[in-house]
């Protein structure tokens, strides 16, 4: 599965990320836990490298939470500043803002050896599309500052957010990166949401996403659709077996393979099934 997605604003936002990273003293980047290493920016290694960093794990509520405290272990030990959180709760400055205090201690005692005051830290958001970057600055900022939506690219302009008194927020466009070399990234991505359904092949999302239950978590799989397959079974008997459940038919009795395939994507991607995280920090 080959995706080339990569707007117009998406670009423009890239050089403005290298413009105003001079004004921030950290990094937080909004990370999907489902797919923390499918939900990187790898651009933005090299442009951010030399700013600290937060990691925030959002939407952890609908990942795996063996599978979230390995991420955070292993961001810890490449010297970020993890956290996992659900961004839609209240309070989540609580958890983010002692982390980015922490991460900028060094450039604040430099600053303090040079008489300069102490001021509000200052930090860039960053994040890929529909990671839930705006739902986590809203509830920083304690109002509905920036635009929220279930659909990717969203947000469109840079703006400064205020953010109790020690916090100063500058948020970015969703930027993805121009292409995929990785085919199951494009997939991890789709299924979950970061990508657009109307560029990407939604049969080849929804068949990863079935796959990967199969593998992983079988007897959840067939209690929800309320079936019984097998890792043995083709494609097109597990489709007809959900079809068949769930009355998915189209005319003259037979399976609409269409709505099988929304059905799948919807139910993994909301978390009807259960909490799966398809990237493992071991893998990465």
């Amino acid at each position: 599965m080959s995706i080339n997605w990569f707007p117009g604003h998406m670009a423009k936002a890239r050089r403005e990320v290298e413009e105003n990273l001079k004004k921030v003293d950290v990094v937080i980047e909004i990370l999907d836990a489902r797919i923390p290493h499918s939900s990187h920016n790898p651009m933005m290694d090299e442009i951010t490298r030399h700013k600290p960093r937060v990691v925030v794990l959002n939407k952890v509520d609908m990942a795996d939470p063996k599978a979230t405290e390995a991420w955070v272990s292993k961001f810890k030990s490449e010297g970020k500043y993890p956290v996992a959180l659900d961004g839609r709760h209240n309070q989540i400055i609580k958890k983010i803002e002692p982390l980015a205090v922490k991460a900028t201690a060094e450039i604040f005692e430099r600053m303090e050896k040079k008489g300069i005051g102490r001021r509000a830290t200052r930090a860039m958001i960053i994040g890929i599309p529909n990671v839930g970057k705006s739902t986590v600055i809203n509830n920083i900022a304690r109002k509905k500052g920036a635009k929220t939506g279930n659909t990717p690219g969203v947000t469109k302009q840079q703006q400064w957010i205020k953010a109790g008194e020690r916090m100063e927020l500058l948020d970015t466009p969703g930027i993805l990166w121009p292409k995929f070399e990785d085919e199951t990234t494009g997939r991890k991505l789709a299924l979950t949401g970061a990508i657009k359904d109307t560029v990407v092949p939604l049969d080849e999302v929804a068949i990863y996403g079935m796959e990967f239950l199969m593998e992983h978590d079988l007897e959840r799989f067939n209690r929800f659709y309320n079936i019984d397959v097998s890792p043995e079974d083709g494609i097109v008997e597990v489709f007809d077996a959900i079809g068949r459940s769930r009355g998915l038919k189209a005319g003259g009795n037979e399976i609409n393979y269409e709505a099988v395939t929304n059905r799948l994507i919807y139910d993994i991607r909301n978390g009807k099934i259960g909490r799966y995280t398809f990237d493992t920090a071991e893998e990465s």
